[in-house]
C-alpha cells in the first residue's frame, strides 16, 4: 500500500466514523499514558504521538501537564477531530499531518509513543522507511513506546492486515540501536466488547 493509499483509507474511516465506531477508540487511553509517565524525565519531555489521530491521549498529557507535545498522523480529518476537542488547548500542540513513512523530522523527541500504527507496516519497505525515521528522530537515551497486536491478537484492522508481534520480536524488527527495557501485555476492548490482544514495548535508544 502506498503513503497516497493509505491517506486515503484513513481520511475516509475519519470523514465518515464516529469515536465509537472505531476498534481502537479509548475514553482512558492506558497503558499509553503510564508507560509514557514511567520513562518522562519530567513535564518538558519532548513527546510525539505517531499515528496519534483522533486519541485522547493527547488529552491526558497536556492535563498531566506535558506541554511540548505533538501528534503526527496521515489523516487531517482525525487531527481537526482532535483540535475541535480540544478547543484553546490543542493551541498548544504541534499538529503533523503526514506518513510517518515520508516524514522527515526536524528533530528528536525524548518520547516517541506509537499505539497501533507501525503494526499496519506489512511490507518491508515501509517498515524500513518507518525505523530510519524512528532511528533520527529519538534523541540518544530517549524511549520508543510502542503498541501492537499481541500474536494472538486480531490479523486484520479497518479492513486491513497487520503484522502482529511479541516483544522480542518487535524489539530485533527494530534494531540494535534500541534496548528492550520493558514489555506488557493489553486487554483492548472495543467500544461494542470484543476483546484485543496488545502488547507494549518500551524501548530505549542507546
Amino acid at each position: 500500500m502506498t503513503a497516497s493509499d493509505r491517506q486515503s483509507h484513513w481520511q475516509t474511516v475519519y470523514l465518515t466514523k464516529g469515536e465509537q465506531q472505531v476498534s481502537w477508540s479509548q475514553a482512558d487511553p492506558q497503558p499509553s499514558l503510564r508507560l509514557i509517565e514511567s520513562v518522562a524525565p519530567g513535564c518538558d519531555a519532548s513527546i510525539i504521538d505517531v499515528g496519534g489521530g483522533a486519541s485522547r491521549l493527547v488529552d491526558a498529557l497536556l492535563t498531566g501537564g506535558f506541554h511540548d507535545v505533538t501528534v503526527l498522523d496521515l489523516s487531517e480529518a482525525a487531527l481537526a477531530s482532535a483540535r475541535q476537542r480540544l478547543g484553546t488547548a490543542g493551541e498548544a500542540v504541534r499538529w503533523v499531518a503526514d506518513d510517518a513513512t515520508v516524514w522527515q523530522p526536524q528533530r528528536a523527541f525524548d518520547i516517541w509513543h506509537d499505539r497501533a500504527a507501525f503494526h499496519f507496516l506489512v511490507e518491508e519497505d515501509d517498515r524500513a522507511a518507518y525505523l530510519d525515521r524512528l532511528h533520527r528522530g529519538v534523541r540518544a537515551g530517549g524511549h520508543a513506546v510502542i503498541g501492537t497486536f499481541a500474536p494472538d491478537g486480531p490479523e486484520k484492522c479497518s479492513g486491513l492486515p497487520v503484522q502482529r508481534y511479541d516483544p522480542a520480536t518487535l524489539s530485533r524488527t527494530i534494531g540494535s540501536a534500541f534496548e528492550l527495557i520493558a514489555e506488557e501485555r493489553h486487554r483492548h476492548v472495543t467500544p461494542w466488547g470484543a476483546a484485543q490482544s496488545f502488547q507494549f514495548s518500551v524501548l530505549r535508544r542507546k
